[in-house]
């Protein structure tokens, strides 16, 4: 069987392509096919990562093993793309350069037979230039524009007026006791 994914590049413009690849490639050969389809020359480090259906970002899959040992850790060539992706699974993060962070979104469209004569891995289409530098991304909490997170208390300066005047509290003033 072939999978055809639509690579989308995380970018403001609509730029993406369509790539056919085979069923028991692994996500090394993808890794390949999306390089070589929007022009990169593959000498960057990349990762794929899983993702849900809202394309939150969950396990890492690394080009290379970065273990302490080797063998720990599983790489792109360990995974042919059935035993990741399929019709119920069907989003898979891609960042290819950690210093440029060019991040596309891949998900695969559909499962069809071999076309007789094809090549796969194959670019079916292609979608917009490549913008020169990726977009900048801006990691951060979302917090809501409340910078108190859930530890809120509505109180501010001018609330702290309630303490003064109240002799109940004693003084243990500052130079005499730390000395």
């Amino acid at each position: 069987m072939v999978y055809k994914f639509r690579v989308i590049l995380d970018a403001e413009e609509d730029i993406f392509r369509d790539i056919a690849i085979l069923e028991e490639d692994t996500l090394e050969d993808l890794h390949n096919a999306i390089f070589n389809a929007f022009g990169f020359d593959g000498s960057e480090v990349a990762s794929f990562y899983t993702c849900d259906e809202t394309w939150n970002q969950e396990d890492e899959i690394p080009l290379f093993d970065t273990g302490d040992v080797p063998g720990e850790i599983r790489t792109m060539n360990d995974y042919p793309l059935s035993s990741i992706l399929d019709k119920e699974n069907t989003k898979i993060i891609y960042v290819y350069d950690f210093i440029s962070m060019w991040t596309f979104l891949v998900e695969l469209a559909a499962i069809e037979e071999e076309s007789v004569g094809a090549i796969y891995p194959e670019t079916l289409f292609s979608h917009g230039e490549m913008p020169d530098e990726a977009i900048e991304k801006n990691f951060e909490a979302d917090m809501h524009d409340d910078i108190y997170g859930e530890f809120e208390d509505d109180l501010d300066e001018d609330d702290l007026d309630m303490f003064e005047g109240d002799d109940s509290f004693e003084d243990y003033g500052f130079e005499e006791n730390w000395n």
